[in-house]
């Protein structure tokens, strides 16, 4: 099945580029368009996309609370920020939200695609060193979530390595892991958690105290 994306932007004319751009890739196929905040909640609610590509600034309500909804209606859908700036106090903010990362408004046709297929399965856009500086801002809770108490030893050690911001591959070396292993463990935690990417697992385990506080200075 293709993936299913919506797009957010209160320009008409970026979402008909976004869409022309996304219509050369067979996997992909934008079930949706929203100009706000406001019609953004509505529309994902109605054709429940796979992964949102949600502006920053616009009017009636930004993608900011938009994405804070949406994600608390349907936490495994992927939402990745698309937006003119730069600007880290942005990115920080939207993955706090819910987001699995950011991308600027020049990106090319290639790396858009790659990166809906990517968070579409897990992945994230997020730097390490900022996904940690992040992550020691945040105050563990003291009780264990019961979807967390299903995580096997294994799965609680990889998710301790996500959230120090290592990679697959890293996990796996690390580990004396396959890669592919390593991936199905990750894919599993993102199904016991109920979260979209390997971002929201990381913030979702130090939150509720999964990982020590350290594992992310």
């Amino acid at each position: 099945m293709p993936i299913r994306v919506l797009l957010v932007d209160d320009h008409e004319l970026v979402r008909q580029g976004v869409a022309s751009m996304l219509a050369k890739a067979e996997d992909l196929t934008v079930v949706g368009e929203a100009k706000t905040g406001r019609e953004a909640i509505e529309t994902a609610r109605k054709e429940l996309p796979d992964v949102v590509l949600m502006d920053v600034r616009m009017p009636d309500m930004d993608g900011l609370e938009a994405t804070r909804r949406i994600k608390e209606e349907r936490s495994r859908t992927a939402v990745i920020m698309v937006t003119m700036h730069d600007n880290p106090a942005y990115l920080r903010e939207a993955v706090r939200a819910g987001a699995a990362g950011y991308l600027l408004k020049d990106v090319s046709k290639d790396d858009l695609i790659d990166a809906i297929r990517q968070v579409a399965t897990g992945g994230a856009f997020i730097e390490s060193q900022m996904l940690k500086g992040m992550l020691s801002e945040m105050k563990p809770g003291s009780a264990t979530p019961s979807a967390a108490r299903n995580l096997t030893k294994r799965e609680r050690e990889i998710l301790a390595l996500v959230a120090e911001g290592l990679s697959n591959r890293e996990i796996a070396d690390k580990l004396v892991l396959s890669p592919e292993t390593v991936k199905s463990h990750v894919a599993a935690i993102l199904e016991k958690l109920n979260v979209s990417d390997r971002t929201q697992a990381a913030i979702y385990a130090v939150r509720n105290g999964l990982v020590e506080s350290s594992t992310a200075s």
